[in-house]
This record gives structure tokens, C-alpha cells and sequence, in this order.
């Protein structure tokens, strides 16, 4: 069969497919991209039906699709939100990273992957999931709930630090030496700072550029201004991921709502092909030996997110229902798991295990972040139900 006809089957068979499961996980009430990276795993190396012949666009495709992952997770807050989120959260934030960044990196080094294994994990056990804790309050109808901005501050911080972190990561993969990553970080901490300074100040020129009353060409400048800025912070040495993130603080105002709903669909679809490829890059058969360590890692940093949460909102004075459900909503790991993974076994800096280990946790707590976030609240009122009956039982005794 022809190549290009050859490739236009396999390319709509996945995506075919893709949507299929998509909306079976939106039956199910899962996000999905678990239900991806499954599918990713089925249509890889040793994987069910193995593809080929597709790699040049599924590879360009999904580094599209972090640019925009990142991109709309940027338009989702101005500069001066994320300071007074980063004001408000601070304390929490550091609570946060401590705790969970600790099970990574401890398990990491008793794998003997060393500290560039233990920097790698250590990340990908700290982030949560933001596309996948703002769906689930969505659904949830808890946007409005007092502990709602307490987890969303929390977020913002974890945002700002891997504004931080990817640029650092990059610098260690690529083996730069230890003068050359000081650099790579201090060019890093150069571009933040001047891009939040232009979001602050000038963010609505920003916006103005990029702006446009014609769907189409609002569409092409966004797009491009994203994928243009994405590769000029890349040939800087900072992330093309956080390049972009920074693009979209700068866009603010009624711009930035415009963007969102414009993105989103090409979003969906690129971001399902990057776990797709995360996927497919993953043997299937690696992950039953670390699937032991992925189980103690889910327990841990489910633990960890949720005393992360319920400390949180303790400090904001919210009552124990709601510091449950904070705790809760932040367990979900997701895309900014999968990125980090992704660059580490792209550069071939870590073991060939650490995908598989990344894709059986990110499995696992794709899944329990969504349940645990909706059996929290029937399981503390049923908790609270057995106290205030055992409280009772011990008044009639007495």
C-alpha cells in the first residue's frame, strides 16, 4: 500500500479511536487521559497492534500539544493573580512540594537511579493535575466552595515553581555542566521575570497584538504567536512549555476568555496525541516490574496531597468537610507528570524503567484523583455520623 495512504489509515484509526475513549471515559466520570495512555500503550512497541509509519507527525503533534497545554493553563491567570496567589499560598506551596516531591525522589534512589532520576521523579510525584482538578470542581458543582480558592492558590504555586523546575531540568538532561546550568537557570529566571514585568504593566498591548474580530485570523496569530515564542524561549535554553505558559499570562482580559474557547478543541486534540505518543514510546511489558512501586507511590502521594489540603485549609479557617475536600481535589496527576517523563526519556538521561513507572502512577492517580475527590464527602459526613452516634452512645452509659 502507498505510504501516505498507509499513514492516513493509521492516523484515523488512532484518532478514531481516541475519541471513542474519550467518550467512554466521559460515561464513566474519569478523565481521559488515562484511557489515552492506555491507548498509546496498545498501539506502541509490543503493544497490541503496533503502528508505524506515523512518527514524523505524532512527534511534531504532541510537542504541539504540550505548547498548548501549557498555553491555555497560562491564559487561565493573569500576572497579578499568580502573585497574589503566590502571596496567599506560599507557606502551603512549600508544605506541598516538601511532601510530595519526598516519595519520588526517596523511591528513585532506592531504585538506584541517582539524583538526575531523582530530580525526574521526584517532579512528576509532586505536580497535580490542574486540567484534571478544575474538570472535576467543574463537575463536581464545588467552583464556588470556600476551600475552592484554597486549591486553586495551591495550584498557581505549583504553576509558578514548574515555571521553575522545567527550565533546571532541561539544563540537567542535556549534561550541561555546572557553570553552563547556572546559566541556563539564570537566563531562565531573566525571561520570567521580564515576561511577568510585561504582563503587569503592558499586558494589554500583549493582547491587542494578538487580538482580532475575525475567528480565523484571532485563531492563526494566537497559534502562531504561541508556537513562535514556544521555540524562541526553547532556543534559550528555557522550556518551549514554559514559553508558552508565560504567553498566556501575558494575554489577558476579554482576549484570553476568546483564546481559551478557541484553543480548546485543537487542545483536546493535541494533548491526546501527546499522551498517545507518551505511550507508545512505553512497552507495555516494563510496566508489570514497577507496577509494585507505582502502587506504593499512588498511596503515598495520595496521602501527602491530602494532608497537603486539609493543612491548607485549616490555616484559611475552613471547617473539616471542606479541608477534605481540598485535600482530595488535589490527588489527580496528569499532563505536567507525563511532560516531565517525557523529557526525561526523550533526552535518555534515566532509566528506560522510569517511563513505565511515570505511565502505571499517572494510570493510577488519573483515576483515583477524580473518585477520591467525589467519596470524600459521603465518607467524612458518614465518619462524622458514627462520632456524633458514638458520642450519644456514651451520654446514655454515663
Amino acid at each position: 500500500m502507498e505510504h501516505t495512504a498507509l499513514s492516513l489509515i493509521q492516523l484515523g484509526a488512532v484518532f478514531f479511536t481516541l475519541g471513542v475513549l474519550g467518550r467512554l471515559a466521559g460515561k464513566i466520570g474519569l478523565s481521559p487521559i488515562p484511557l489515552y495512555l492506555l491507548g498509546g500503550l496498545a498501539f506502541g512497541e509490543g503493544g497490541l497492534i503496533p503502528l508505524g509509519d506515523i512518527d514524523a507527525f505524532t512527534d511534531l503533534a504532541s510537542e504541539i500539544g504540550v505548547v498548548l497545554l501549557l498555553l491555555l493553563l497560562g491564559l487561565e491567570y493573569s500576572a497579578a493573580e499568580l502573585f497574589t496567589g503566590l502571596r496567599r499560598s506560599w507557606m502551603a506551596g512549600l508544605l506541598d512540594a516538601v511532601l510530595n516531591a519526598a516519595p519520588g525522589v526517596a523511591v528513585a534512589l532506592l531504585l538506584g537511579w541517582g539524583p538526575i532520576g531523582a530530580f525526574v521523579l521526584g517532579g512528576i510525584t509532586y505536580i497535580s493535575s490542574s486540567g484534571i482538578v478544575a474538570k472535576v470542581l467543574g463537575d463536581l458543582g464545588r467552583l464556588g466552595n470556600r476551600e475552592t480558592p484554597v486549591v486553586l492558590s495551591i495550584l498557581v504555586f505549583e504553576d509558578l515553581i514548574m515555571a521553575l523546575y522545567l527550565p533546571i531540568l532541561t539544563a540537567v538532561l542535556g549534561g550541561i555542566s555546572f557553570l553552563g546550568g547556572l546559566e541556563a537557570v539564570g537566563i531562565s529566571l531573566a525571561v520570567i521575570t521580564v515576561v511577568l514585568v510585561v504582563a503587569l504593566k503592558y499586558g494589554r498591548y500583549v493582547s491587542a497584538i494578538v487580538d482580532s474580530e475575525d475567528r480565523e485570523v484571532f485563531l492563526l496569530k494566537i497559534f502562531g504567536a504561541a508556537l513562535l515564542v514556544a521555540g524562541l524561549a526553547s532556543a534559550m535554553q528555557v522550556s518551549a512549555a514554559v514559553g508558552a505558559f508565560l504567553l498566556g499570562i501575558a494575554v489577558s482580559g476579554s482576549t484570553a476568555i476568546n483564546a481559551t474557547r478557541l484553543l480548546e478543541p485543537l487542545r483536546d486534540l493535541f494533548a491526546a496525541v501527546f499522551f498517545v505518543v507518551f505511550g507508545l514510546n512505553t512497552d507495555p511489558r516494563s510496566i508489570p516490574p514497577v507496577l509494585g512501586w507505582a502502587v506504593v507511590l499512588a498511596v503515598a502521594t495520595t496521602a501527602t496531597k491530602i494532608v497537603t489540603g486539609w493543612w491548607a485549609a485549616r490555616r484559611a479557617g475552613i471547617g473539616r468537610l471542606g479541608r477534605a475536600r481540598a485535600g482530595a481535589a488535589l490527588v489527580a496527576r496528569g499532563e505536567f507528570s507525563i511532560v516531565i517523563a517525557g523529557l526525561a526519556v526523550a533526552a535518555g538521561a534515566v532509566e528506560g524503567e522510569l517511563a513505565a513507572l511515570a505511565t502505571a502512577y499517572v494510570l493510577l492517580m488519573a483515576i483515583t484523583g477524580p473518585i477520591a475527590a467525589r467519596v470524600v464527602e459521603p465518607l467524612v459526613r458518614l465518619a462524622q455520623r458514627g462520632m456524633t452516634g458514638l458520642a450519644r452512645g456514651a451520654e446514655g452509659v454515663s
